[in-house]
């Protein structure tokens, strides 16, 4: 299997189907299953036991919310 190259993107999408993939997303983390999606044309899959956090940035007059999914692949 050929190793992927490192990769640091950001995507914006309309509401629509930002909203359409959250709630893939929430489906699939209720259902237990594994959830693929499609970022800047790369199909992603994330396996069911991936760790899921919030995190909240301030800095200046700026401020961001990130909803993180991490897992290790093996």
């Amino acid at each position: 299997m050929r190793k992927k190259k490192n990769r640091d993107i950001e995507k914006s999408y309309p509401i629509p189907e930002f909203i359409s993939k959250l709630r893939r997303l929430a489906d699939a983390l209720e259902k237990g299953d594994r959830f693929s999606i499609q970022i800047a044309g790369e199909r992603i899959y994330v396996p069911a036991g991936a760790h899921l956090n919030i995190e909240h940035e301030r800095e200046g007059g700026k401020e961001e919310i990130e909803f993180q999914i991490k897992w290790i692949k093996k």
